[in-house]
């Protein structure tokens, strides 16, 4: 059952304009600290506010993570970090104060009302295939069929005017440079191509070693990992709050364990943590979940993953990093690039023949977990498309994203300093 919707989003937005009102004016009166840094994500302590929080705290910077759940809470406590609940006048103050402000979803991450002046850093939560944004209408849909028109166009004005406050939003690449600043609406040196501080646990260790950290951690998390189990991980995309279109019947589960049982494969389900499908049907003994309430950010986890099945995620940019094979599974491709839309074409990353089916995801999915030269052809298709959208594969793009964040810093003008 779907947890969020754009639409559900705006109608929120337009009756909070007062209060965003309120907030830019005291945020206007609140001096600003010169050293202080807030973050917050979506997800928790996790994903590249997360990274870039390390580096920070490594670097001698003051921080104060601002959480949104009892869960962030714990999970503040017990790394022992500063932290402080968003929504409350604390997590305003702060938010006001910040001479850097950290996020990856949206303003909402810290407290929306304040997210305004000295360095706004978006690091987004993965490479964009289906299109975001400004790109896509689904951004501005109205909540009101009577007055959609006005209405759409205020929320666009608005998310224009919103998305000009960010100063720095990492780029992989040129091409998804591209992407960031048309959905965005910002141009030159605020999308700097840096590679992307997500990305950079990926590059940690040897791939012997990354494999065995993440094995080690996905036996922690679920039950029947160990060093030769097979993994397979399901992640569909979300479907913009309406229910995902590919849920399986009970001939198509018996494919797909019949797939799984060929090699003795565990399938972990994962959700997209703003909506999910009723996956019920395909709970089993070589069946686990994986969500968002398992596991935060499982990006530190692909390099333990065998195979990934997704549909239109941006995981698929994240798996081909290490790289894993990827079977693309779109059931609904012709209805989805039609309403929502692709960066490029979805035959440039997904290939000409994706499983539209679960026969035929099934027959794909066999193939790669027991044919070497199938495993092998893919895994090279993940490297090439990895190539084509990561600019940097060093481990150091978070430290290029706190250079330009210093360096944005020494730049402005001093901010002034509170009694």
């Amino acid at each position: 059952m779907a947890s969020f919707s754009f639409g559900a989003g705006n109608a929120g937005k337009l009756l909070r304009i007062p209060l965003y009102a309120l907030g830019r004016i005291a945020t206007a009166l609140v001096p600003r600290s010169r050293d202080l840094w807030v973050f917050g994500s979506a997800v928790g302590l996790a994903d590249g506010a997360w990274a870039l929080w390390e580096h920070a705290q490594a670097a001698g910077e003051r921080a104060v993570w601002l959480t949104g759940s009892a869960v962030d809470d714990e999970s503040a406590r017990l790394r022992g970090i500063p932290f402080a609940r968003k929504d409350t006048l604390r997590g305003f103050w702060l938010t006001a104060r910040a001479a850097v402000t950290v996020v990856t979803h949206g303003f909402g991450d810290v407290n929306r009302y304040a997210a305004t002046g000295g360095v706004i850093v978006q690091l987004w939560h993965g490479i964009p295939l289906k299109r975001i944004g400004l790109d896509t209408t689904a951004t501005t849909a109205s909540p009101l069929p009577i007055l959609r028109g006005p209405a759409e166009a205020l929320l666009s004005a608005l998310y224009r005017r919103t998305q000009g406050r960010i100063r720095v939003l990492p780029a992989a690449s040129e091409p998804v440079r591209g992407r960031l600043e048309s959905a965005f609406g910002l141009r030159g040196t605020r999308v700097p191509v840096t590679g992307e501080p997500r990305t950079d646990v990926l590059t940690r260790g040897t791939a012997q070693e990354r494999r065995a950290r993440a094995r080690t951690q996905l036996a922690e998390l679920v039950d029947g990992v160990d060093d030769e189990t097979p993994i397979v991980l399901y992640a569909p995309t979300w479907r913009d709050g309406a229910a995902d279109p590919a849920l399986p019947g009970a001939d198509d589960v018996a494919a797909l364990v019949d797939a799984l049982d060929a090699a003795g494969a565990l399938l972990l389900i994962r959700s997209h943590h703003l909506g999910s499908g009723d996956y019920a049907a395909l709970q089993g003994a070589r069946t686990r979940a994986l969500g968002s309430d398992v596991v935060a950010d499982v990006t530190p986890l692909l390099p333990g993953i065998d195979v990934l099945i997704t549909d239109y995620s941006s995981l698929a940019y994240d798996a081909a990093y290490v790289p894993v094979p990827t079977v693309f599974f779109a059931s609904d491709l012709d209805d989805y690039a039609r309403s929502r839309g692709f960066y490029g074409t979805y035959a440039d990353v997904a290939g000409a023949d994706p499983a539209r089916t679960w026969r035929q995801l099934a027959s794909d999915l066999r193939a790669t977990l027991t044919e070497p030269a199938e495993r092998a052809r893919r895994a090279d298709t993940a490297a090439a498309l990895s190539a084509r959208v990561h600019a940097y594969a060093d481990g150091r793009s978070t430290a290029r994203v706190y250079r330009e964040i210093k360096r944005i810093q020494a730049s402005a003008a001093p901010i002034e300093r509170a009694p």
